[in-house]
């Protein structure tokens, strides 16, 4: 028996998913083995979720992301960063002393120090 090409098979596979048969009585009726119909089914599978259908360099086993369908995405919404609250010193004598966000650590501790050396 010669090989069937995939197209062949493509519409085995389609007629026996219309037929409501099991892969053994449908691959009966066309005198092959029910495990080449099922190797197709997922065959042609495989090849509708790449690319047009191609698999590039033969049967070499594409990346996972090749696989993806040709559609699909994820859709990133940016949230506000909650609002950072400035950093603000009491004290004892009264003088206040606020840090905004993002502030240099090195300075602060400079200004700590020469507020402590005033004293």
């Amino acid at each position: 028996m010669a090989r069937a090409s995939r197209e062949i098979w493509a519409k085995r596979v389609e007629r026996w998913k219309d037929s409501g048969l099991s892969a053994k009585e449908f691959a009966a009726e066309l005198d092959v083995s029910p495990k080449s119909l099922m190797f197709w089914k997922w065959k042609l599978r495989q090849l509708e979720s790449t690319k047009g259908g191609q698999i590039a360099g033969g049967n070499k086993r594409q990346p996972r992301t090749a696989r993806m369908a040709p559609h699909s995405f994820v859709q990133l919404v940016p949230t506000p960063a909650p609002p950072s609250m400035a950093l603000e010193l009491v004290l004892r004598d009264g003088l206040v002393l606020r840090v905004a966000p993002g502030f240099d650590e090195a300075t602060l501790l400079q200004v700590a120090s020469l507020l402590g050396a005033a004293r």
